[in-house]
């Protein structure tokens, strides 16, 4: 049996300054910074026998600090890391639908075609994403003892995942709310094909004010 935990990283600057961040390698943001602080307290009393990160530095930060108590070593994949949002990146939200209207149109409504100009297929993320958990989590079930695990990834990325745990395509996007910074899901695998999921985008650990969701106009759906 595997258990894991699948936790989007913390704020970034990209978040606070609401643009598309994709593969740009934001720093964590001050308010970022206390939700790791909650976060590593979640963590205390939850025995991990792996960490796994994508390699951007937001990422890697709060993989860090899901590891406070635990002093395991990180391993970094490429493969879970964030959207490549092509021209997108570094662009404000709120331009966006000015900028290309075509390929934000798909981004909110059609993710199944969405794909930003010199960017990443939605298709493309969702089948990197699927491939990589699926190897994560056979070369843990292969250990045969159950094992505990933690990934920390992105927002988008994590979105593709949770299509395939809800046995899903990328049709089923528009029903799965976007998940809060540090935000924690935990799915229980038997076998590479039965799993459970015990909870999705679970933020209880961060205090109210440190909520990004509730104050970031892109969270709330208005840009």
């Amino acid at each position: 049996m595997v258990e894991l935990y699948l936790i989007r990283h913390a704020e970034a600057m990209g978040n606070v300054n609401e643009v598309f961040q994709g593969t740009i390698d934001e720093e964590i943001s001050p308010k970022g910074l206390k939700q790791l602080d909650e976060l590593k307290e979640r963590f205390i009393d939850i025995k991990l026998d792996k960490i796994y990160t994508s390699p951007l530095i937001r990422a890697v930060k709060t993989a860090r600090m899901v590891n406070y108590y635990h002093g395991l070593d990180l391993i970094r994949n490429p493969d879970i890391a964030e959207i490549n949002g092509g021209d997108f990146e570094g662009k404000k939200w709120s331009d966006l639908p000015n900028l290309y209207p075509e390929q934000y149109y798909n981004w909110k409504h059609n993710q199944e075609d969405f794909q930003a100009p010199n960017g990443e297929t939605m298709k493309d993320v969702y089948n990197r994403m699927v491939s990589a958990m699926n190897k994560i989590i056979e070369e843990n079930l292969n250990l045969n003892c159950d094992t505990t695990i933690a990934v920390v990834s992105h927002g988008c990325a994590i979105r593709n995942y949770q299509c395939y745990l809800n046995h899903s395509e990328i049709s089923y996007m528009p029903n799965l709310k976007w998940s809060d910074n540090t935000a924690v899901s935990k799915i229980v695998f038997s076998s590479l094909t039965d799993w459970k999921v015990e909870y999705l985008n679970d933020s209880s650990h961060l205090s109210e004010e440190n909520s990004t969701l509730k104050f970031s106009k892109w969270c709330k759906g208005e840009v």
